[in-house]
């Protein structure tokens, strides 16, 4: 789990994430029932595994460039899991003791790929794990983290974002658009200028998703996030968050709780109003 006030800094206004504006966009009431209820959710195996890749390129990226190869990333797969069970006690249950070999395994085989895709030991990166916010004019407060922020020869920042899942098909690219504008139209405003890059790095195929953006189009995109924000402050004002039915609804935790499949939302809380803009506290790795 990363959050700010985990790397040092005071607690923040509450603000805009990337998962948290996609889940809105995608079906109101799942919104609601995340951020608003904050309706526990059973972790999935591909979500931890994915959660353990990125903690194993997060400490290969701590060693000096001459350690990062292979060998060396396989060694640190284990100890970064002991770390992550000592955090969520609950992933006990989640991986049994027989399962144990064959899901480290499959951790090495996404590490494996990720080396297919980029040499690690060719470059630094300027910072891994990075926590990036910006207020848009309208007042919309923007925040998220990013798995790295890369430093070109030229002097020109490439952010790049690690993903334990396949590559979407051309007809589900926008979910992963929506987050690499997002990443994008953060730093426009906190640095003055948008990244020259974006890369998105899919590890179970190897295949990457990259954009380069431009000040006009971000800007473009800036309007739609700002009238985002205005939907949700008004639904959370109103207590309305419909269910929107998509293809999406077959990896839904909610289901038992939305209207669409027989069920009824708990009743609104009465800070809800309060709660309904917030921070994604954890990075999401799908």
């Amino acid at each position: 789990m990363h959050t700010p006030e985990s790397a040092g800094t005071a607690p923040r206004k509450l603000a805009l994430s990337p998962s948290r504006a996609i889940d809105f966009k995608q079906c109101p009431l799942k919104y609601r029932l995340r951020a608003i209820d904050r309706i526990p959710e059973p972790p999935s195996r591909a979500a931890v595994r994915g959660t353990l890749v990125h903690a194993v390129l997060e400490d290969l990226f701590g060693l000096p460039a001459s350690d990062r190869d292979f060998d060396r990333a396989v060694t640190l797969i284990a100890p970064a899991w002991a770390r992550l069970l000592a955090s969520r006690a609950e992933l006990t249950d989640l991986i049994a003791p027989e399962e144990l070999e064959g899901f480290l395994t499959e951790a090495r085989d996404l590490v494996s790929i990720y080396f297919r895709l980029e040499d690690p030991s060719a470059f630094d990166p300027e910072s891994c794990e990075a926590f990036i916010e910006a207020e848009l004019p309208e007042g919309v407060p923007l925040r998220g983290f990013v798995d790295r922020l890369d430093r070109s020869p030229a002097g020109d920042l490439h952010v790049i974002d690690y993903k334990t899942g396949r590559a979407p098909g051309p007809d589900h690219e926008m979910r992963a658009m929506f987050q690499l504008k997002f990443y994008a139209l953060v730093l426009l405003h906190s640095l003055g200028t948008p990244p020259a890059q974006l890369r998105l790095l899919y590890l179970t195929d190897g295949q990457t998703l990259t954009y380069e953006p431009d000040a006009d189009e971000l800007r473009r995109f800036e309007r739609v996030v700002a009238a985002l924000w205005t939907a949700i402050s008004t639904a959370a004002h109103t207590g309305d968050f419909p269910p929107s039915r998509s293809w999406m609804c077959q990896y839904c935790d909610f289901k038992a709780l939305c209207p669409e499949f027989g069920g009824t939302p708990p009743p609104y809380p009465a800070d809800g109003a309060d709660r309904a803009v917030q921070l994604s506290l954890v990075v999401e790795h799908p």
